[in-house]
């Protein structure tokens, strides 16, 4: 049997949490996440707390988030948790318009991102 034909199965997740609407490109949040992606859980609140970007922030409350989630849940042992699955996605864009000579007029997208945290022990 080849490789190609393998299916890979990923952990079941012990626990999920959602942020919706952030503020901020996915493009530039996608950078930060990228950083703590499959990382424990401990070793990515520490990269968060000296990430200075806008959206360290609110992903650092996400993550604590969902390790109380998974801590809700019962038997776990939270410091073998780690971030299995994190997904960042295109919300929906604000339009605006900026005034331009001559009575025209450009676009201006005001972008937001959805972002899913999945842990694992």
């Amino acid at each position: 049997m080849s490789s190609k034909n393998k299916i890979q199965t990923q952990p079941a997740p012990q626990s999920r949490a959602e942020l919706k609407y952030l503020r901020g490109s996915a493009k530039k949040v996608r950078l930060v996440v990228d950083l703590i992606r499959g990382k424990k859980v401990e070793e990515a609140l520490n990269i968060l707390r000296f990430t200075q970007k806008y959206s360290a922030k609110p992903l650092a409350k996400l993550l604590r988030s969902v390790v109380a989630s998974a801590s809700q849940k019962g038997n776990v042992d939270i410091d073998q948790l780690y971030l299995s699955r994190a997904l960042v996605n295109d919300g929906p864009m604000m339009k605006r318009f900026r005034p331009r000579a001559m009575g025209r007029a450009n676009q201006i997208l005001k972008r937001s991102c959805h972002i899913v945290f999945e842990v694992s022990t």
